[in-house]
Formats: structure tokens, C-alpha cells, sequence
């Protein structure tokens, strides 16, 4: 192998480490830690009951939320994207800039949660229940789907899956 091919095979390696989830950071969290900024990467939350937990500007891409209890927890920044949110419960979080692209959260209970800025294009809200957060805006479900079970604020609809 020639020096150069080596040593972009190298500094390719030691990208993809750098970018691989943190086992460490994710049993943390696991155990109900908050952990801002991490790198989550499909970590599996389903299940766990975190209340008040930060996650805010972590990496929570392809992570498994499922019938999760994270009430008052902030996602705040944190890159949700492609993530499983269904049946879980978000009374009171924060979504504010969030990127939800592609995520799934059908069935998911966000009572008073704040959706300002939040990206949900992609996003699968069918059967959510959604009727008293705060900072949901028509252009942002414009970009989501959902169906006749999803419960929204006053005025705001949402394209059918």
C-alpha cells in the first residue's frame, strides 16, 4: 500500500470512531444521567422512565424512545432524526430546534411540550397527541403527515400518511 493511500485509510478510521456512538455515555443515560451534547446514536431509551433528563444538542439519530416516559426532558438542539418515539410520553419537553426529520412519533402523548423551531419534515405524527404544545406551526406539519386520530392545537391540520 502506497503512504498516501495508508494514511487516508487511517484518518478514515479514525473519523468513523469519532462518529460511532458512546457506549459509556449511552448507560449513562440508560441509568437516567443527564447527558448534554453526546453522542447517542441508536441508543435504546425504550422504555425507561427519565424525568427532567437533558439530552439538549445530543446526537439521538436512529435512537429507539418507544413508550419512554421523558416528561420535561430537553431535546433542545438534539438531532432526533429517523429516531422511534412512538407510545412515548414528553409532557412538558423541549423540542426547541430539534431536527425530528423522519421520525416516528406515532402515538406519542406532548402535553405543553415546545415545538419552536423544531424540523419534523418527514415526520409520522399519526395518532399523536399533540392538541396543547406549544410552538407548532402550520409549515412545520406541512412537512409531517398524520391521520384523523393525530390531536392538534386549535387551527392547525396536518397532510394524511
Amino acid at each position: 500500500m502506497k503512504r498516501p493511500a495508508l494514511i487516508f485509510a487511517l484518518l478514515a478510521s479514525l473519523t468513523a470512531s469519532a462518529a460511532a456512538q458512546n457506549s459509556g455515555s449511552i448507560s449513562r443515560v440508560q441509568s437516567g444521567a443527564s447527558c448534554s451534547g453526546c453522542n447517542l446514536f441508536q441508543a435504546d431509551l425504550s422504555y425507561r422512565d427519565m424525568p427532567r433528563v437533558n439530552l439538549s444538542g445530543s446526537r439521538l439519530r436512529q435512537a429507539n424512545l418507544s413508550l419512554a416516559t421523558m416528561n420535561g426532558a430537553n431535546f433542545g438542539g438534539a438531532d432526533l432524526s429517523t429516531a422511534n418515539l412512538f407510545g412515548g410520553r414528553f409532557t412538558g419537553a423541549s423540542f426547541v430546534q430539534s431536527n425530528l426529520q423522519n421520525a416516528n412519533l406515532v402515538g406519542a402523548y406532548f402535553g405543553s411540550a415546545d415545538f419552536s423551531g423544531a424540523n419534523l419534515s418527514g415526520a409520522i405524527l399519526s395518532g399523536a397527541e399533540m392538541e396543547r404544545v406549544r410552538g407548532l406551526t402550520q409549515r412545520q406539519l406541512d412537512a409531517a403527515c398524520g391521520d384523523s386520530q393525530t390531536r392538534l392545537p386549535y387551527g392547525l391540520r396536518i397532510p394524511v400518511c
